[in-house]
């Protein structure tokens, strides 16, 4: 019972970061797809390693970064790989250069696995905070974990 209202404040808390963050006016300039190797949640916080490509709607364009993600919050469980989706905008055009995602993004998200598990991240940031991954991050994982915090994802 109290896994299951977790769950639901989880997610009702990055659905209405996402909306809010939503608001503006950006460009649908590409995706974001990033896969992290095996994580332990420590109960106050958690760091992945992430390989990252973006892919232009645009030009179709590629580019490849690296990050990680860390957490704060509540974070309990271990996961195995995991692969996580966002659309990217932008504040300025749907043209981006190659560095240009380069850069800290910080925002709300949460996650839960018995087995195979789904999450959520909404984060700002990037070149002035011009670049938003959202509206919702499409998370997938096996393993066993709950976790609900902000996340920090630096991308290089």
């Amino acid at each position: 019972m109290r896994r299951g209202i977790l769950i639901l404040l989880c997610l009702s808390l990055v659905i209405y970061a996402s909306h809010a963050n939503a608001q503006g006016s950006r460009v649908r300039a590409g995706e974001l797809v990033c896969r992290g190797g095996p994580s332990v949640g420590l109960i106050v916080g958690s760091s992945q390693r992430l390989s990252c490509t973006f892919r232009s709607f645009q030009s179709g364009r590629r580019y490849t970064y690296s990050g990680t993600m860390r957490r704060v919050g509540f974070d309990i469980g271990i996961t195995s790989a995991s692969r996580l989706l966002w659309v990217v905008f932008s504040a300025r055009s749907a043209r981006l250069k190659r560095s240009t995602l380069a850069g800290n993004y910080v925002g709300a998200s949460g996650d839960a696995s018995f087995g195979f598990g789904a999450g959520a991240n909404v984060l700002i940031g990037g070149f002035n905070r011009s670049i938003s991954l959202q509206p919702l991050s499409i998370q997938g994982q096996t393993g066993v974990n709950l976790a609900i915090g902000v996340s920090n994802l630096t991308l290089r």
